[in-house]
């Protein structure tokens, strides 16, 4: 894990900038601005979204590596250009003359500007048996854990009415797909035509267990007390945003739909992270929650890039102002 590195952080509190999260792209945008030459300070949680994951997938050179050792490496690459990384909870935030106060148990830390990478959280159904196993024998995404579930029976579990089309990619990594309706609704006729078309049962009935035997998924238990053999079970869950940094700064939340289904939430942002709060830009899973690890650490660098610009005009600014007031 990232470590502490300042032994009394209340002793220099100021900062160009401090990032708000640990996470892939909160560690890219400081490693952007402290290659600039920028005092930053990130602020971790230790809280990452895929921390029960045994590998990050899809991540160019670094594809396999477990989530905690990405974060530690990142983490290094911040100090090596003279960052801070302090594990600790950002509770709230004010805007200043100068900038921002960011409140933590540690106290208040000044900043200029805000990157704020808080990620966001799955709200797993209340299905018993099923967030023990998240991570493991519970998946969401194919192109992050298809490849490692290829072949085996896999479930998908119906929650929206994007679940059919979790079961319509899944189908690409395995031929033994079963599709429980659970609590989604009806399927579309034409995407349960494709379904069977291609092999995949559906299955009608609520899911009411998680079966697990020594600790692994085998099987889901209908509400009528069937258990259907299953080794993965694929669940698209709400994808939820908070940030108490952003609701106190009065930055709103906004829904995020897809295929005219509303999958969860966001901060919005524009281009660079930027938002209508001047001097605070977002990145990563907190305004982009399909975004995955190597998107998300390119976030990062274009939303350090845009704060270092920002700063760098603000300075110009001022350097113009003192110009014209010098003695010819």
């Amino acid at each position: 894990m990232p470590e502490n590195t300042t032994e009394n952080p209340t002793e220099n509190p100021s900062h160009d900038v401090v990032v708000v999260g640990g996470g892939a792209a909160g560690l890219a945008a400081a490693v952007a601005l402290g290659r600039a030459r920028r005092t930053v300070l990130v602020l971790d949680a230790q809280e990452p979204r895929n921390a029960p994951a045994h590998g990050v997938h899809n991540f160019l050179t670094r594809d396999g590596l477990d989530p905690r050792e990405l974060q530690r490496l990142g983490a290094e690459e911040v100090r090596r250009y003279g960052g801070t990384v302090l594990t600790t909870t950002a509770t709230g935030a004010v805007r200043t003359a100068t900038g921002f106060t960011v409140h933590t148990p540690f106290g208040g830390f000044d900043a200029r500007r805000l990157v704020v990478a808080t990620g966001l959280v799955d709200d797993l159904p209340p299905v018993p048996g099923l967030r023990e196993q998240w991570g493991e024998g519970v998946v969401h995404c194919p192109y992050c854990h298809g490849y490692e579930v290829a072949g085996q029976p896999i479930g998908v579990l119906g929650t929206s009415a994007l679940s059919g089309h979790q079961a319509w990619l899944f189908r690409q990594w395995s031929e033994d797909v079963t599709y429980f309706t659970h609590t989604a609704p009806e399927l579309d006729p034409g995407r349960r035509e494709e379904l069977l078309a291609r092999g995949v049962r559906v299955v009608d009935g609520e899911v009411v267990e998680v079966v697990t035997e020594d600790g692994a998924l085998t099987g889901v238990r209908l509400a009528d007390g069937t258990v259907v053999a299953r080794r993965v079970l694929v669940v698209g869950a709400p994808l939820r945003v908070h940030s108490p940094v952003l609701d106190a700064l009065g930055l709103a939340r906004e829904p995020v739909v897809l295929g005219g289904v509303e999958i969860g939430e966001r901060y919005p942002s524009g281009p660079g992270g930027a938002t209508t709060l001047p001097g605070v830009h977002l990145a990563g899973n907190v305004t982009d929650p399909q975004a995955q690890v190597v998107t998300a650490a390119g976030a990062g660098l274009v939303a350090g890039a845009a704060v270092n610009a920002d700063l760098i005009a603000e300075e110009t600014a001022a350097a113009v102002a003192r110009y014209r007031l010098a003695p010819v």
